[in-house]
């Protein structure tokens, strides 16, 4: 059964940062690109951002474009969402997801059950 889990979410100050992981475990993580998706009260699940299989392929929503970097460490089966010059507007749940190719498509299959992030003015 694969399991998906977020940490590290949090308070931080507008200007400020925080890092998200996310850590997979049931298949061979290495195999499957990652993605990231937030959503903010009373809004829809958004994309964040992506990574595939090599790490060597990453996308970002613009509104994340410069501030937001993703990242992957295939042999902790872990992936990452560095996230800096927070602002209010980046407050949400964040939640990580399994791909089901190793190039990142728009297809997700598995799902955390997302940590919160909030940003104060």
């Amino acid at each position: 059964q694969v399991q998906v889990a977020e940490s590290g979410g949090g308070l931080a100050q507008a200007g400020g940062s925080l890092r998200l992981s996310c850590a997979a475990s049931g298949r061979t993580f290495s195999r499957y690109a990652m993605g990231w998706f937030r959503q903010a009260p009373g809004k829809e699940r958004e994309f964040v951002g992506a990574i595939d299989w090599s790490a060597q392929n990453t996308y970002y929503t613009d509104s994340v474009k410069g501030r937001f970097t993703i990242s992957r460490d295939n042999t902790k089966n872990t992936v990452y969402l560095q996230m800096n010059s927070l602002k209010p507007e980046d407050t949400a749940v964040y939640y990580c997801t399994t791909g089901r190719k190793p190039a990142v498509t728009n297809e997700w299959d598995y799902w955390g059950q997302g940590t919160q992030v909030t940003v104060s003015s």
